[in-house]
């Protein structure tokens, strides 16, 4: 390697702490690395092209040796799969497009067997219109029982023919759909979920019953959907804002994007990024009280049971309410997702994480790519890196795959070091990029029908993951069938392609989740680094932190940068320059360093 210019390694280091160190014996759930698997796309067992349980079931060994502590598995429920899966038509069943209650119960015991936890999604905001209790509203009288389980509300204008009120769906059009009696019912997503209605008391002990169906199958918790939006405003009033995002996108065309982003410019106490959903139909103070209701339910149950909040809320201290002592115990932290590959920007974020967490007791749950978003490495790779697409498709901005995936490393790499706890998607290992050019007529997500194709949703993050490169279907499925095509040039992504291949995206999780596990970093402490003397690091394009004795660096700008003398490299997101003795950190890197 060349020695690059500016190269004399900093003498000394000094630190601004941020947060401190926790105990080593803290619960799972404060530290865990945990993997998302979304069941139709990780892995098929039955040959039919869609993935299942005894597919997940067969690829855990993978996890295992990732090294993840735990697993969420997207909903796998009984489904008419109007929306993937999260229009649920009966909480207590496996639907047979992914096998049975049996597979679930394997599933659950092989995880344990390896020493993995595993969290199950929960959808308490809408049902499937095809669950026993909507049929049975739809078969009621207005004014009824059943439909008071439900947001029935007669229609405004002389005949009833206007809906309640203005607001709009997520996935784009009104938020309203009419019955043949001449009610409307409320729809936040899709016209085929309805959302329940939590005044109700019978919706909550329901949903308290099925908590306790899964807690006594042994499930270690529950990632909540749409965990701020529960709860309505009373008299469910017009809103005259913008139009709600979809989660982790840009508002839709014609809102005002200056309502939803209060700027990364803003400060460190708000930290907004316009990952926030507001207005009446969202972050009520009512939903406290229905977590605080569920904490006590996960506590009659030993090992630590949690739940964590899918919850698009800002400013951040917003969102740590949803994490006091006696709520949930983790939620996503969309507003470090949403952060632009901007050094000071991340840099506000991430203390403003932490201190929002701080001062509930609270850990961070940091993550970079789900389900619902342009994949990391794709959004990293635009000219706007880091922006937020309501998904790629033919005819737009194509991400430079090879930038995006270099910045997606260290971006990564980045996540890890810092202390709480980090969530994966499933193919974010293998540096999977979205498929951006998926045809437009293959299309499965209802955003992409119900904006008028004004946005192209988020199948893109959620095609089949690559197992073998050279095998039909990239080994997903025996027999090479895959519900949404695959790119060719996923091959070189594939998980065997990567397997024991040193710098490796691949290996380079592996050696990361080893090491944060190994130097208890996830329990770590944060103190933001700086260099003493005459060479010192440009804090425009250098984020510097310490955690315990491991100092975390990552350069986006364009001149390599050294580190400090006797710093010993741990793992590096892309080759370094120098030598040996002098290494230097280039562009779009990150770096671990024990220092000494």
């Amino acid at each position: 390697m060349t020695l690059a210019t500016g190269s004399t390694a900093p003498t000394a280091l000094t630190t601004e702490p941020v947060h401190s160190a926790g105990g080593p014996g803290a619960e799972w759930w404060r530290h865990a690395v945990i993997y998302q698997v979304y069941p139709r796309s990780f892995a098929d067992a039955s040959g039919d092209g869609i993935g299942d349980l005894p597919g997940i079931t067969a690829r855990l060994d993978h996890l295992a040796t990732l090294g993840v502590d735990a697993v969420w598995l997207s909903p796998f429920y009984t489904s008419p799969q109007a929306d993937a899966g999260y229009d649920v038509a009966d909480y207590r069943d496996v639907d047979p497009l992914f096998g049975t209650l049996a597979d679930a119960d394997r599933l659950l015991e092989r995880a344990h067997g390896l020493g993995m936890r595993v969290i199950v999604d929960l959808v308490p905001n809408h049902t499937s219109d095809e669950h026993t209790w909507f049929r049975a509203a739809l078969a009621a009288a207005p004014g009824s029982p059943e439909r008071d389980r439900y947001l029935f509300r007669d229609g405004a204008g002389p005949d009833g023919s206007v809906p309640p009120n203005n607001w709009r769906s997520i996935f784009g059009g009104p938020a309203w759909t009419r019955v043949a009696d001449g009610q409307w019912y409320l729809n936040l997503f899709d016209s085929k979920q309805p959302d329940l209605n939590w005044e109700n008391p019978e919706v909550r002990a329901e949903m308290e019953s099925v908590l306790r169906f899964w807690l006594d199958r042994g499930v270690d918790g529950f990632r909540i959907d749409v965990a701020h939006g529960l709860v309505k405003a009373p008299g469910l009033p017009d809103w005259d804002g913008t139009v709600a995002m979809v989660e982790g996108t840009e508002p839709p065309a014609g809102t005002d994007d200056g309502a939803m982003d209060g700027g990364a410019d803003g400060g460190a106490d708000e930290a907004s990024t316009g990952a926030g959903n507001r207005g009446p139909m969202f972050d009520q103070e009512g939903v406290h009280e229905i977590y605080r209701s569920w904490h006590r339910v996960l506590a009659e149950y030993d090992g630590d049971r949690a739940l964590v909040a899918e919850a698009w809320v800002e400013p951040l201290s917003r969102l740590a309410r949803y994490v006091r002592p006696d709520e949930m115990h983790q939620a996503f932290n969309f507003s470090f997702l949403t952060t632009r590959w901007d050094v000071p920007a991340l840099r506000r974020v991430v203390t403003a994480s932490l201190q929002a967490g701080d001062a509930v007791g609270a850990p961070t749950t940091w993550v970079l790519s789900n389900h619902d978003v342009v994949r990391h490495v794709s959004r990293l790779g635009l000219r706007d890196a880091g922006s937020k697409p309501k998904g790629i498709g033919q005819g737009d901005e194509q991400p430079d795959e090879a930038l995006g995936l270099r910045r997606g490393r260290a971006a990564s790499l980045l996540m890890l070091g810092l202390p709480g706890s980090a969530y994966l998607y499933q193919g974010e290992e293998l540096g999977l990029p979205e498929h951006t050019t998926l045809d437009d007529d293959l299309r499965q997500d209802p955003a992409w029908f119900r904006s008028g194709h004004a946005e192209r949703g988020r199948d893109g993050c959620r095609v089949p993951l690559p197992w073998q490169a050279d095998a039909p279907g990239f080994g997903f499925s025996p027999t090479g069938a895959t519900w949404l095509p695959q790119p060719r040039s996923w091959g070189a992504y594939a998980a065997d392609a990567q397997d024991g291949v040193p710098g490796s995206t691949l290996e380079m999780y592996r050696a990361a989740l080893r090491l944060r596990r190994e130097s208890e970093l996830g329990t770590g402490s944060l103190a933001w680094a700086d260099t003493d003397g005459p060479v010192g690091w440009d804090r425009t394009h250098v984020l510097a932190l310490v955690n315990r004795d491991v100092l975390v660096l990552t350069n986006v700008g364009p001149t390599p940068v050294g580190l400090p003398a006797g710093a010993l490299v741990l793992v590096a997101s892309a080759d370094l320059d120098g030598d040996a003795d002098a290494p230097l950190v280039p562009t779009d890197t990150t770096v671990w360093a024990r220092l000494a």
